[in-house]
């Protein structure tokens, strides 16, 4: 009887080894799979040459350029650099939208290409970033970055102007023309909002390091409030002289305007009024800005007496008149000087 307790024993000892042995299998089969599950995912996220541009991406948009900047392992040409941080690069990736990875395509065998396809402001683009192997991570997984590259550049010219606005930030254009450093994808807009000046803005689309990029021309023009300004100084420099010329009794004023008659004027019937202003164009010319010559005409009426018959006649008689002028708007402040050739 004791050994048949003892064999049963034995076995009861030998089952429950056999479910502890299977338990910790189970165990192990179980952590082995979590294993393999976590470094597919580590591998197809953080060590995956995709993660770098999203990372990059991510830092477009959030306006940090240092870290866009050392993410893309790009070097800075000598150009203005007031697109690499802050708001202006906020702005030229703030219309990134709709973005899409592709699968890495090896490109040699340390190297892979990322594609991007997004849209940017409208417009559906593709860029492609090249990837390297550095090294690896945590004992066995490999390490991406970019290839070291330069960053493209965009030219902004405008006319008669020292400063313009890109991206919303306000830049000096030395000469009426500067170079600015840019990062890609963004887009990048001028535009030039003064108080006498503008211009229309002009944008331009940056999808890859090597995009051809015509310059942002910038074309100025005078603004409503300018026009009116130097209207206004020109009809109260007309006004003021067709009445000191009827006050003065002139035919022949001071003035753009005046009348050569043969016949006797009866004094203090002479009276000026100006009927037609000139209409204000303001151009560019030889780096500064003129006032196109001003058409416009003038109304005299008076009593004559003809000195050959004696009859008097009331004259009624509207003359063209022209003149040119200068312009000044140094010290935010427009000056209008008439020239008169006589």
């Amino acid at each position: 009887m004791a050994a048949a307790a003892g064999n049963v024993k034995g076995v009861q000892l030998s089952q429950a080894m056999v479910r502890t042995a299977a338990g910790w299998l189970l165990g192990l089969m179980l952590a082995a799979a979590g294993a393999i599950v976590c470094i597919n995912l580590v591998s197809s996220s953080v060590a995956s040459p995709q993660q770098p541009v999203r990372e990059y991406l991510e830092a477009l948009q959030k306006g940090e350029g240092e870290e866009a900047l050392g993410l893309l392992r790009a070097k800075v040409p000598n150009a203005n650099a007031a697109m690499l941080d802050g708001t202006a690069l906020q702005t030229a990736a703030s219309k990134i939208s709709d973005v899409k990875l592709g699968n890495p395509e090896a490109r040699g065998s340390n190297r892979m290409a990322v594609p991007l396809d997004y849209s940017l402001d409208g417009s559906r683009l593709h860029t492609e970033f090249l990837m390297e192997r550095t090294g690896t991570q945590w004992l066995f997984f490999a390490k991406w970055a970019f290839v070291p590259t330069t960053l493209p550049t965009i030219e902004v010219t405008v006319v008669n102007s020292s400063e313009a606005a890109l991206n919303g930030v306000p830049v000096n254009m030395p000469n009426g023309r500067n170079t600015f450093a840019v990062f890609y994808p963004g887009k990048y807009e001028a535009s030039l909002n003064g108080t006498f000046f503008e211009a229309p803005p002009t944008s331009a689309l940056v999808a890859t390091r090597d995009s051809g990029q015509a310059p942002l021309n910038l074309q100025t023009r005078s603004t409503k409030a300018m026009n009116e300004a130097v209207a206004g100084k020109v009809r109260e420099f007309l006004d003021t002289c067709a009445a000191q010329a009827t006050e003065q009794q002139r035919l022949q004023p001071d003035c753009p305007f005046y009348h050569v008659s043969n016949a006797r004027v009866v004094d203090g019937t002479i009276k000026w009024e100006i009927t037609e202003y000139p209409k204000i164009t303001i151009e560019p010319f030889g780096g500064k800005w003129v006032v196109a010559p001003l058409n416009g005409k003038a109304r005299l009426t008076a009593r004559e007496i003809d000195l050959f018959t004696g009859f008097g006649n009331d004259l009624n008689v509207e003359h063209d008149f022209s003149f040119t002028t200068q312009l000044d708007t140094s010290n935010g402040t427009v000056t209008v000087t008439p020239y008169l050739s006589f």
